[in-house]
């Protein structure tokens, strides 16, 4: 017996919204809402959200946000066993990491675009940039890096664009509060981290 996630829930101004979209959404805002305070729990929704963003992704086409979402479960394994039971303890980067990460990011961005773009992806550049910029800022939430959450406010703008150019405004609306998020986790973060 075949179950059918992608069902509409409802249509509206022609978007049809899929009960996966829907479920996605609803367990994402829960995982990336608790990051910002730093329980260990954060990372079972995240690691659920992701899961359920990995098939959406696939059905649409982003094949580069699709795979990062297998990213982001190993990345909740590690940060569950990682972060302890008392959650996150924020510290910053020194000068010499950060432009290490920077240069990674460049490089690698670089390097996957035309990868995406031969493949035929529905967004090679942006999809490309996501991927990169989430894979370092997944890496650097693991460690308890307070710049994880700068990277993840210019990341998610660039999805939130993405996703609503490319007609999923649920996922789009969905990056927008992340933009929101990252910058309360970047605040709340960097008092904790000083």
């Amino acid at each position: 017996m075949k179950i059918d996630l992608m069902f509409t829930v409802f249509t509206a101004w022609n978007y049809h919204l899929s009960f996966l979209e829907l479920t996605a959404f609803l367990t994402s805002i829960i995982g990336v809402g608790l990051a910002v305070l730093g329980p260990r729990k954060t990372w079972h929704w995240w690691n659920i959200s992701s899961a359920l963003y990995g098939f959406l992704f696939l059905e649409q086409k982003y094949f580069a946000s699709a795979a990062l979402q297998i990213i982001f479960i190993v990345g909740g394994i590690w940060g569950w066993f990682g972060w302890g039971a008392k959650g996150a303890t924020p510290a910053t980067l020194l000068r010499k990491e950060r432009a290490i990460w920077l240069v990674a990011f460049v490089i690698s961005w670089g390097a996957l675009y035309p990868v995406l773009k031969k493949i035929g992806a529905a967004a090679s550049l942006t999809d490309a940039f996501g991927f990169v910029g989430s894979t370092i800022a997944q890496i650097l939430m693991v460690l308890e890096k307070y710049e994880a959450w700068p990277l993840w406010f210019v990341v998610d703008s660039v999805y939130t664009y993405q996703f609503f150019h490319g007609g999923q405004y649920l996922t789009s609306i969905l990056y927008l509060v992340f933009v929101g998020i990252a910058v309360a986790g970047w605040r709340t973060w960097l008092k904790k981290a000083q």
